[in-house]
């Protein structure tokens, strides 16, 4: 499992496509959240390699149906990754610290012979709502109790606690939510609807 810098390429407003290499993964990665990964088979080593080398980033999209190993059909939001540190690790492992960009939209894929996956992706831009609503003000609170608990994982992840977008991925990806759900909050275009959605889960959680 593995990213890389986050592309600078086309966007989803204007229509622009990149392609990339996609990860099928059993979990949801987040704009701004971090992913460790622990990678072994050959397609996503040399996967990690190029994009070092290129300085490109490549896709994290959550399995549908099938196997992180094997073959597996996938959902098309998925979110580009960049790797923020790498270490040697035994039995030929190779340990990476990532950290989610943008979200984008897989239009269409295709399987390489080397098993890879590579997408024709464009990318999708979140409603603009910078500052924290003071409706939400608590849920930046939360975050700031939690954030320093969850350990080195996080050492890489800028903190932004008034930041609306920020704070409904961080507690999207931190809350004991299902891989769907948390895929419905990655497809989710409005942060305040994110929140919104998340603010009424805690509240039923502490009834």
């Amino acid at each position: 499992t593995g990213l890389c810098n986050i592309a600078k390429s086309g966007t989803w407003a204007n229509g622009m496509a990149r392609e990339i290499p996609l990860f099928p993964l059993n979990t949801v990665l987040f704009p701004g959240g971090p992913l460790p990964l622990r990678i072994f088979e050959p397609r996503y080593v040399d996967m990690v390699g190029r994009c070092l080398r290129e300085n490109q980033g490549f896709g994290v999209v959550l399995i549908r149906d099938g196997t992180e190993t094997g073959t597996a059909e996938f959902h098309d939001v998925g979110t580009l990754a960049r790797v923020v540190d790498f270490t040697q690790l035994p039995e030929g492992l190779l340990g990476l610290a990532t950290i989610g960009g943008e979200r984008f939209r897989v239009r269409s894929h295709h399987r390489q012979a080397d098993g890879l996956n590579v997408g024709d992706v464009e990318f999708l831009h979140e409603e603009p709502v910078r500052e924290l609503p003071e409706e939400f003000r608590h849920l930046g609170d939360v975050l700031g109790k939690l954030l320093p608990e969850l350990g080195e994982h996080y050492a890489h992840v800028e903190n932004r606690p008034t930041d609306a977008s920020w704070v409904g991925y961080r507690l999207a990806e931190i809350l004991p939510l299902t891989p769907e759900s948390r895929q419905y909050c990655l497809e989710l275009d409005h942060p305040l609807e994110r929140l919104r959605l998340l603010d009424a889960l805690i509240n039923r959680q502490n009834v």
